[in-house]
Formats: structure tokens, sequence, C-alpha cells
């Protein structure tokens, strides 16, 4: 059977102006310094007030750090580790470490000290920089554990006055090192800029991780720049003169592409929350007219705004519920291709001014002109949701490996069910085994240290992304799941769980579901995580008592509860889709537990090894599962906790 391709689009032309010898970010960097000197790079909120950098301020510190490395001995091919909240200063020590030769690796500052050095190791980083005491104590833990690592570099010594390790080096005391470097040879950093090349690993980034450990993707400049290129080419609207509010891990490949490439490219303004605790409110603060976010954040927007008018009056709800039902119809009908009725367009301005426009304003998006959901789908009952109140959300699609993007919805053509349309110079196809596979010029060099994965992912100039697709009726890509997640049922035919998954996570209960299938290929089943800040103030208002996260996921009314979403759920699936049992389990998946990855994705193999006997339980018929957890305190102690955990036959159609 022949592949189906998608050839280059037409529209691939190159909107930015950008100089072809600046083909790298601190050649980039620096011709900004010098065109937009006075223009602002950088806000961050310090102490409730917005501090302005410009793009001047941003290359000279950058340039100071980055001549603080050479002393140190840190040079061209070396790897600097960078963790911790996104902060101008991991800005400046990532574009420092870059303009004089070195290579730049983020990591994930929630990661347990344990993960952070078998990384950190592997990726044979000789200094590391830590955000503040918290990043720089998990390194120091296992220091004897890396033996590579020379310094540890520290931005914010609050409460590390007592340190004495030697390895331990000042932010401030780096830049001091640099400027006396710059005062010997005011050249010196210009003449490492100018040494660079397009060709030159500019970042390692890890995979995700689903289906093992991450994997150190190496990328080039040309890689990132050229993805930054063809993405604009097709997303024209983002100005010099938009906001970004950068909040999401650096480590993240979306966070990357934007607060970093485009960011250098483009030249709008980055905006940093004072701390991550704050960063809601100071984004609604900036209302940026652009963001890019997974999946989570806006599920956890829609969970909020949910909870919100749950907890309101009967008039609020009323006038709620018809607005975001108006708002559903019209979106019904744009995407049949049917005229708008002017009644309708008359209610939806009241409808915007009573329910649409406040609610947005709550949420940062009052001046959202497009919102980019990638790093995982999300489902359509989310799109419908936002795109109801007006929201411009679009869906992208691609991997690290081919620098984040290769397709994204395109303006008046976003299909809620789809993954977009190749961005310029970009082809993807379809093989004969249902497979994604791309190819563009942001096509990553390989993994670090791993030729076999390399081969693996990287044939004949394919990227084999490892995901199960097909071609939309409209061109646009449709992506079901991982190959190796896809579930084949006993008809032969085969089912993505993340559909469903995402159709149960679309009420504020559930946090997180997980869809398994037994071995008879016939009887689909459910682990469902409750969210427990809506779950408990639920059970608050029925005068429901509970001690714990434990307790109260195996409250009869809340299995009640949950059986009622799954039944709703059911009858709107094929009937061989529908989910015959579930469990609600006695704790959250959580990546310290290995159960999600640092982007907060399901590690389904991992999960259901893991679980493997409660699965068997449900699979056979059991009504409960008895089961044993460690509980590990912050001292170290541990304790067994026993529970029974209620399975539950989904009798019903719907409630």
């Amino acid at each position: 059977m022949a592949q189906t391709v998608l050839e280059r689009p037409a529209a691939g032309r190159v909107i930015l102006d950008i100089d072809p010898a600046a083909d790298t970010f601190p050649k980039l960097l620096r011709r900004n310094a010098q065109s937009s000197s006075d223009r602002i790079a950088f806000r961050e909120k310090e102490l409730g007030i917005w501090q302005r950098i410009t793009w001047r301020q941003y290359y000279e510190r950058a340039r100071a750090f980055g001549m603080g490395l050479t002393e140190l001995g840190f040079g061209r091919g070396d790897v600097l580790a960078i963790i911790g909240d996104n902060r101008p200063e991991l800005f400046y020590a990532a574009m420092g470490a870059q303009g004089v030769g070195g290579t730049t690796y983020g990591l994930y500052q929630d990661s347990l000290p344990e993960q952070l050095a078998q990384l950190i190791d592997f990726s044979t980083a000789r200094l590391v920089f830590c955000e503040d005491q918290e990043q720089a104590d998990k390194v120091l833990e296992l220091l004897p554990l890396l033996p590579k690592v020379q310094r540890i570099v520290v931005e914010d010594r609050r409460g590390m006055w007592r340190y004495r390790h030697a390895a331990l080096v000042g932010f401030d005391e780096m830049e001091q090192l640099g400027r006396a470097a710059l005062a010997r040879d005011p050249e010196s950093f210009d003449r490492l800029v100018d040494a660079g090349r397009g060709d030159d690993v500019a970042i390692f980034c890890q995979t995700s991780g689903t289906t093992a450990l991450p994997k150190l993707a190496m990328l080039s400049y040309r890689n990132l720049i050229s993805q930054g290129l063809n993405f604009h080419a097709v997303e024209p609207h983002i100005t010099r003169q938009d906001e970004f509010v950068s909040y999401l891990p650096f480590a993240w490949i979306g966070e990357e592409m934007i607060s970093t490439t485009l960011h250098l490219l483009v030249g709008f303004t980055v905006n940093f929350p004072e701390e991550p605790e704050t960063a809601q409110r100071d984004f609604r603060e900036i209302a940026p007219q652009f963001t890019f976010a997974p999946a989570r954040i806006y599920e956890g927007l829609h969970t909020a705004v949910t909870v919100r008018i749950l907890d309101a009056g009967w008039l609020r709800k009323a006038i709620y519920d018809w607005a975001l039902r108006l708002g559903g119809r019209i979106v019904d009908r744009r995407s049949e291709g049917k005229p708008i009725p002017v009644w309708m367009t008359l209610a939806r301005w009241i409808a915007h001014w009573l329910v649409y426009r406040p609610i947005l304003d709550k949420i940062g998006f009052l001046h959202m002109r497009v919102a980019w959901n990638g790093g995982s789908p999300l489902g359509p009952d989310y799109f419908k949701f936002f795109h109801s109140l007006s929201v411009n959300l679009k869906q992208i699609y691609g991997q690290t490996e081919i620098a984040g993007i290769s397709c994204v919805h395109r303006a008046g053509a976003v299909h809620f069910w789809t993954m977009g349309y190749p961005i310029a110079n970009t082809e993807v196809r379809i093989t004969d085994e249902g497979e994604i596979i791309e190819r563009s010029p942001s096509l990553f060099l390989g993994y670090y240290n791993n030729p076999e994965a390399t081969a693996k992912a990287l044939r004949d100039g394919w990227l084999h992304s490892g995901d199960y697709g097909t071609l939309d009726p409209t061109g646009d890509i449709i992506m079901f799941d991982r190959m190796s997640d896809v579930i084949t049922l006993a008809d032969g035919t085969k089912m993505s769980p993340w559909v469903i998954e995402a159709m149960l996570k679309f009420t504020p209960y559930i946090q997180e579901a997980m869809v398994t299938c037994c071995p008879d290929g016939k009887t689909l089943s459910a682990i469902l995580n409750i969210d427990q800040r809506s779950v408990g103030k639920w059970a608050e208002d029925l005068g429901i008592a509970y001690t714990s996260y434990a307790d109260l996921s195996q409250k009869t009314q809340v299995i009640d509860l949950l059986e009622g979403i799954v039944a709703g759920v059911n009858q709107r699936l094929r009937p061989e889709w529908r989910i015959a049992r579930f469990v609600s389990l006695y704790k959250e998946f959580h990546p310290d537990d290995d159960e999600l990855t640092r982007t907060r994705k399901l590690r389904r193999h991992f999960i259901s090894e893991r679980y493997q006997d409660l699965i068997r339980a449900i699979c056979a018929g059991a009504p409960e599962y008895s089961a044993t957890f460690t509980v590990r305190y912050e001292d170290g102690r541990t304790t067994d906790v026993h529970t029974t955990l209620q399975i539950r036959d989904v009798t019903a159609v719907a409630r």
C-alpha cells in the first residue's frame, strides 16, 4: 500500500528579516542588543513591582556570565546544566554559556536528587547552575556521585551564608570574574560568539520519557532557528509589541521554543512571575497576547472556572449555563460551515459582557489572540469549552526531536479532533503501519551518547515518532496515541485510551484517568484519580467527613459520583468502547513515583506493572481489592498503610 504524504505547504515563506550570518542564539542576542538596545526584553516581578530589563542589559549580563565561565575553564563543547524556576538569570547563564561555545541542558526543578544526579552525570556537565538553596542542596547531597561536576553556581544564596563548600560559587561572583576578563580583553566574548556555527549543539533537551527514562536530544542552533522561522511563517501575528509570560519549566522544549527561539527572532517581551505560587495572578496582570502550554494547564483552567461556577448562586449558574450553551451552538455552526443568525450574534454580544469577558479576565485571557496547546493532545470537549468563550485555542503537534513543532491548526480551520497541518518546510507521512513520521530542517542531531536509540528514531532522514495516526479528510493529522499504547480489541479494531481519558477528565472531580483493557479484549476499565480540592469541597457541602485523600477516594458517595460521570461518558461512546468497571485509586499518580513524566504524561507501562494485581482483580470481577502502600515522611521514616479499594461495575449507560 502506498504511503500517504503531506507535501511542503505553499505557505512556506519566511516573514522575519533575519541576517543569515546570525546563525546562533548569541549572535541573535547581540543583534538585538545593537538594534533594539533600549527595548524591553524581560520583565521580572520583584516585591510586587515589575522590573524592566532591556536587550542591552540582557546581552551585557550574559556576556559577563559567559566570560566568568571561561575563567573557570569552561569552553567550547562543555555542558552547563541548569535547574530552577524561570528567572532572567537562567537565560543570562544559558546565553553566556552558549556564547563561549558551550551547550546548555535544562532540568526539571521538581526532580528528585537521585534523578538529577543520574541525568547530570550522563550529560557530562562540568558546571551546574542552581537557582537557589533548594536546588543546590539536591546537587550537594549527591555530589560524590558526580565526579565530572567541578562547580555549582548559585543565583539566590539566601539561607546559604554558612555554606563553605569549595564547589560553590555565587552568580554575582561569576559576573565579577567575567567583567574582570572583559576589562583585560574587551573583544574576547565577541570573538567566541563569532566562532559559533549554526550546526553547533545548542541544547540538550530531555524527551518526555513516557515509555522509558528520558533521553537527551541534541538540537543545533540551525534546528531551533529554522523551527522558529517555519512556525512564524504560518503564525505571523506574533509581533515585537506582544507580551509573553514564562512560567513553565525551562527544561521543556515548548518553553525553550517560545522564551528563547521566538523571543530572539521576534523580539517580544518575556515576563517572569514573582513566584510559582503567584504565576496565575501575575499572568492575569500581564494579560499576554499569546501563550503556549501543555494540556494540564488548560484542564486546570477549566476545572478552576467550573468549581467557581459550582459555588455561585442559582442565577449566576443559570446565566453561565445559558452563555456556554449559546457559545457551544455557535462553535458547532461554524464547524459545520453554517451562517450565524443575527439573533445569535446579538445574544453572543450580551453573553460576552455578562459571562465570557469576566471569565477571560479572571484567567488572564482578556487580550489573548491565540493560545496553543502542546506536549500532549487536548480533548475535544476542552477545545469546545474555550472556543465557546471566544478563545482562539489551537493544537500543536510535534516532538522534542523535531524542535517542538511539526503541525499546528491554521486560522479558521481548527478541527478539535486533529493535530493540525504541517508548518512551513515540513513533511509528515503516515506509514503502512499507521506510524506518523516527519522530516524538516528542525530534525535533531541524535540522542546524546545513545546511538542505538538514534538509529531507531532517525531512518532515511525521517523521524519515526512512535505515534499512531491517520489523515483527516480536511488534510490535518489525527494522532490517536503512542503506538505501544493503542488497544486492540477482540474484534481486531484499534482504539485509543487517550480519547476516553480526556472525556473522563472533563469534569472538576477527576484529575487523572488511565484506561486499560483486560486480556479478553472486551472489558475496558479505568483507574481514576479524584481531584481532592473539588471532591473535597463537594463532600464538605454534603456534610461528608473525611480524613485524607485515601479516605475520601473510597467514600461510597464519592464512588457513586464517579460512577455517574463514567456512565455519562459511556453514553457518548460506541458500545465496545464503554467502561465496564472502574476503581478510585487511593493516591494520585505522581512524577516522584515514576507514574507520570515531569510534563505530567502517563507512564502507562510502569503504572500497569505497578498496579498489575489491582488490574487483575478488576478483570476477574472482584468487588474490592486490599491494597498496601508505603508512606515516606520527610525525615526518612516510612510506614505501611492498608486500605480497601472498591471496584465498581458501571451498570447503567447514564444516570
